[in-house]
């Protein structure tokens, strides 16, 4: 007998219920494609201000080193990081666009997703506009980031799993396949999103597309898309997986139990939780979305994963954003019930509240100088933008007052990526030499030259790290950001480090590269 091709067909087989038939996909709207351009004019727009994120200046460095992996990447950003410095090097805005222009699309696919899911006009722009205050879309949308390709692409494959279920056609798993295969060229994390898709339709059904050979092509597709990142990380011992390890550990930012939990709370906006919470439920529980289960198990199983590896609190946050546009499509329908006047005047004011907490919050609108500490405490990032110039003439300043013979033959030993970006970017019209990192890729792209005996060192919180790698180690100054910033740079001791106890080959790979 022929497997049923329809959602109809799908929903008599596995839940004969006349609710279970999914609503017909809500009528198009310009709505939302005018939220989408004026999220990315904002973006445009403010892509100046500040300065660059400590990312952003690794993927400048790894743009300089073009492989088909890094230990913590593909190398998707990293060429985008090169043609945007190539076309116009040192330019921000240009650096930044392919992100903003990513942030507008991806407010466009969280309405399209609730367009899919019946949603009219109304549930549509409230979409658009959740998708457009989202802590997840603007803050990575601010800057060059891996978090901002993978918003797209998760948003991309659950929009074409969620037409998948309504329409009953099988093909849509290709452009889930497409979608992930790409992103797998940016980072990892979409193998999460396929595990938790599987999971979810395990669970929730329709199971007859476990064994669906469009499912499997699309299934192949990732792994060929992939295969060039997936075949560097085997040859260089999967050095993603001591990242990942670095990360679970708790030296990493937004990483463990309590973050994951937390940022729940904020990352697509706090007064959206409600909203995103009911979309959830309905997801599980509403009748007529009863072919949807699976999109609704999805992040469950994706967030239990995340919570058990230790994982960046935001890896499963894109999933919120689905969940925020079933929700749209709840809260409108609840919005036009009952006390209608009184539940939008709510709405009204929820959405003032959530547009000045994400524009002071998220977006670089008030002066680097006078950065509230509390910006800074909600939005880790806002910090790690501001100071780098005066980073390097901290440093530069301590280089000036080696003795001429030693200042020859120094080098930079920075303890993040980002310190070393900051060098390269800055340093040479401050007349500094190059810097060495052991942290994450950096430790590939060279170690210092055996008779570099003499090392500022920057970026090692503990002394007797240094010490035991160098006969002499003096505190020499400490970083001056000139402004009242917390960040990990700000105060942090410049040690002079003197005389090798061991050659730079025999403790580079064992002691100073490191990952997280």
């Amino acid at each position: 007998m022929a497997e049923p091709d329809t959602a109809l067909d799908r929903s008599r087989t596995e839940a004969p219920s006349a609710n279970a038939v999914p609503p017909p996909p809500g009528p198009r709207t310009a709505g939302p494609w005018l939220v989408g351009a004026a999220v990315t004019a904002v973006l445009l727009l403010l892509a100046g201000r500040y300065g660059y994120h400590r990312d952003e200046l690794y993927f400048l460095l790894c743009g300089r080193h073009l492989d088909w992996g890094y230990a913590d990447q593909g190398p998707l950003v990293p060429a985008l990081a090169r043609l945007a410095d190539t076309i116009a090097p040192g330019n921000l805005v240009v650096l930044r666009t392919p992100s903003a222009l990513i942030a507008g699309a991806a407010v466009v696919l969280v309405a399209a997703t609730a367009r899919e899911l019946g949603g009219g006009r109304g549930a549509q722009l409230l979409a658009a506009f959740l998708g457009a205050i989202a802590g997840i879309v603007l803050a990575p949308g601010h800057m060059l980031s891996t978090t901002t390709v993978d918003v797209l692409v998760w948003l991309v494959a659950a929009w074409c799993a969620v037409r998948m279920l309504r329409t009953g056609d099988s093909r849509w798993a290709l452009g889930i396949g497409l979608a992930l295969g790409v992103g797998m060229l940016n980072k990892l994390l979409p193998a999460l999103l396929a595990v938790g898709l599987l999971a979810g339709v395990a669970i929730a059904g329709p199971r007859r597309l476990l064994r669906d050979r469009w499912v499997w092509v699309a299934a192949g597709m990732i792994v060929l898309l992939a295969a060039p990142y997936l075949l560097w990380q085997a040859a260089h011992g999967f050095p993603q997986l001591s990242v990942a390890a670095g990360i679970a550990s708790g030296n990493s930012s937004y990483s463990g139990p309590f973050d994951a939990i937390l940022l729940k709370l904020v990352i697509i906006s706090p007064v959206a939780v409600p909203i995103w919470i009911a979309g959830l439920v309905a997801l599980l529980r509403r009748p007529a979305w009863r072919a949807y289960r699976a999109i609704g198990w999805t992040w469950p199983v994706v967030f239990a994963i995340v919570l058990l590896l230790h994982g960046k609190g935001y890896y499963d946050a894109p999933l919120l954003l689905v969940t925020s546009a079933a929700g749209a499509v709840v809260t409108v329908d609840w919005a036009a019930r009952g006390a209608v006047r009184a539940r939008r005047a709510l709405l009204a004011a929820g959405a003032a509240v959530a547009v000045a907490g994400s524009a002071l919050l998220l977006l670089p609108v008030l002066p680097a100088d006078r950065l509230p500490g509390f910006v800074v405490d909600v939005n880790y990032d806002a910090g790690e933008m501001i100071g780098w110039p005066a980073f390097t003439d901290s440093l530069a300043a301590v280089h000036r007052g080696l003795p001429p013979e030693q200042r020859q033959r120094a080098v930079i030993l920075t303890g993040n990526y980002g310190e070393a970006g900051a060098v390269a970017r800055y340093g040479p019209q401050r007349g500094l030499p190059r810097a060495y990192s052991g942290h994450n890729s950096m430790a590939g792209f060279g170690r210092p030259p055996e008779d570099a005996d003499v090392v500022i060192a920057v970026g090692w919180p503990d002394p007797d790290q240094l010490r035991g790698w160098f006969l002499e180690v003096t505190e020499a100054g400490r970083i001056d950001e000139r402004v009242d910033v917390d960040n990990d740079e700000n105060g942090m001791p410049v040690f002079v480090c003197r005389g090798l106890r061991r050659p730079w080959s025999q403790i580079w790979e064992t002691e100073v590269r490191h990952a997280g």
